[in-house]
This record gives C-alpha cells, structure tokens and sequence, in this order.
C-alpha cells in the first residue's frame, strides 16, 4: 500500500513548483479533492483561485486583502488567458478530461495546462505531475470515504470518536456517559471490515449504539473479552489483541490505528501494514518502532550536516 498523507502532499508541491507555468494567470480545482491541490499551489505561487464550477458559472474571483496576488486584474475566471487545472490525483485521466470537456463546451479559447500532484504509472492527458505513486494508494484526505475500507480492520478511539479522558476513563459511570456521548471524529462514510478495538466485550450494546447512532456501517465488531480495565491494563493486551485479529483475516490489506506505539507494534506481530491515524505515518512489518525513531534520527542528522556544509559554503 502506498500512502499519501496532507504533509506529504503539501511537500510535493513545494518541490514541484518549478514545473508549474509561470505564465498561467489562474489556478482552477476539480472539486473536491482537487481543490485542496489548486489552493496549496495558488498559495505559494501567488495566483487567484477558483473551482471548477465557478469556472463555469464565470462567478466573480474573491481575494483577501493582505497581499496582492499575480495577475491582480484578473477579476472574472474566464478573463483568464492561461489556466492551471488542477486535481490531488489521477490514474486514469477521466475526471481531468471531463473537466477539459467542460470548460471547451463553453467556448473558452484561453490556454489550459493540466495538472495533478499524484499520478499513477502511464496516466495519460497530464501536462504537469509531482510524483508518481503507484497503485495500491491511499490519501488521508479521502481514507475514510472510499470502498477500501472494507478490507482494513479500523480502531475506534482515536479514529472515529475521540479518546475519553482520564476522568472518564474509570470503568465506571463516567464512561458509560463517555460510551453514549464521545464525540466522532473520523466518520467513514462506506462500510468498514472489522472494527477491532481495546473496549471491553461488555460493553458492546452502548458501542453498537454510538455506531449505530452515527450511521457507520461494519462488517463485524471485535472487542476484547477480559472483566474490566484493570484486567486489560495488567494484561497489556491491546496491540496483540489488535495483530491477532488482525492476522487471522486475509482480506484485511490495512490497519488504522489511533496511537503511535500501538500501530508499530501491531504491524510487526499481524505481517502487515498498519497505519497510525494520529502521526499519519505507515508502519510495515520489517520497520518497529525503535527502528523508526533510529531511521529518523539518522536523517535528521545526516539533513542537518548538509545544511551545514551549504551555508559554509561547501
């Protein structure tokens, strides 16, 4: 699994912004994805910007008043003589041509360079691309709104509602008013495989509940089958529960978990990719933790000896 968070993206278009036109006089997103793209590159190339649809309705252009953007004359979209389309991904090129289709129906005669941050291999019809990633993909802004879902097992607390607090977290009544009321946080909008988490068995009717409440669909519900919370806490069970569940499943391609550790931890036991939603880092099953601290600790350095030697000169 190749995967693409919202930094990742923002520091492709960073190094891509040589490619980008200088020329272009407006950058246009394909909703919606593709509108976090076309703001990040308007932004740091200092052009106006506009989606895709008030492209077409030909809706005046907004700007803020605490810097003076390029092309500051350009007050209506198709007063634009050279337009930068833009979207996060593409593989296929369809969307982007639909997009083309769209805007030539209307008889605009301005010149248009196509551009996407993400390519897969061999995608054809895009003038301009950061990076190339090949398939299978996944990006943080759409993870929990795409049918892959359904092969990933999917932790709770931390993912899709918020972690209770040490207040509520007594095993007692307070969390049973947590378990009733925590609030979402990540939402899926397509059904998940497993949601497998560390809430104990007993409290399955108020987690069915929460989910039911909030329209998330599942393929099943894992918890762990230990009293209470200090069992779990004495048992340290929630990683090896997690890659245990995790591992039996063949049709699970991915893990997403809440905390750092845990994700490293559940990668190395289950043999497969896990996912830690909080730091948006993928943990395969060769690289633990401590090998990831190790490896980030020696680029760090080796980045740092580089600057060094730059500002002197060398």
């Amino acid at each position: 699994m190749n995967y693409r968070s919202a930094s990742d993206m923002a520091r492709a278009i960073r190094a891509g912004l040589y490619i980008v036109p200088t020329d272009a006089d407006l950058v246009v997103g394909i909703p919606r994805s593709g509108m976090l793209a076309a703001s990040l590159i308007a932004l740091h190339a200092n052009l106006k910007c506009t989606g895709l649809d008030a492209f077409l309705s030909n809706t005046p252009l907004l700007t803020g008043s605490t810097r003076r953007a390029r092309q500051a004359c350009i007050t209506n979209p198709r007063d634009a003589a050279h337009i930068l389309l833009v979207d996060d991904s593409a593989v296929s090129g369809a969307s982007m041509r639909e997009a083309l289709e769209s805007i030539r129906s209307l008889g605009y005669t301005g010149r248009i360079t196509t551009c996407a941050v993400f390519i897969g291999p061999d995608c054809p019809g895009i003038d301009v691309y950061m990076e190339v990633v090949p398939l299978p993909r996944l990006f943080e802004w759409n993870l929990m709104h795409r049918d892959y879902l359904a092969n990933c097992c999917v932790d709770l607390d931390g993912v899709m509602c918020v972690d209770p607090t040490a207040e509520e977290n007594d095993d007692g009544p307070n969390y049973l008013g947590f378990l009733d009321n925590a609030a979402p946080l990540l939402v899926p909008t397509y059904r998940v495989g497993r949601i497998v988490t560390s809430r104990l068995e007993k409290y399955r009717t108020q987690t069915e509940r929460w989910l039911a409440r909030h329209n998330v669909e599942y393929g099943a519900l894992d918890m762990l089958d230990l009293p209470d919370a200090q069992a779990r806490r004495k048992a340290r069970a929630h990683a090896p529960f997690k890659a245990r569940i995790y591992a039996q499943h063949d049709d699970m391609g991915l893990f997403i978990e809440s905390e750092r550790g845990q994700a490293a931890e559940i990668a190395r036991l289950a043999g497969k990719q896990a996912l830690c939603i909080s730091t948006q880092e993928l943990f395969s099953p060769g690289l633990t933790l401590p090998y990831a601290k190790q490896a980030s600790r020696r680029w760090t350095a080796k980045s740092l000896r580089f600057l060094r030697r730059l500002a002197a000169g060398g």
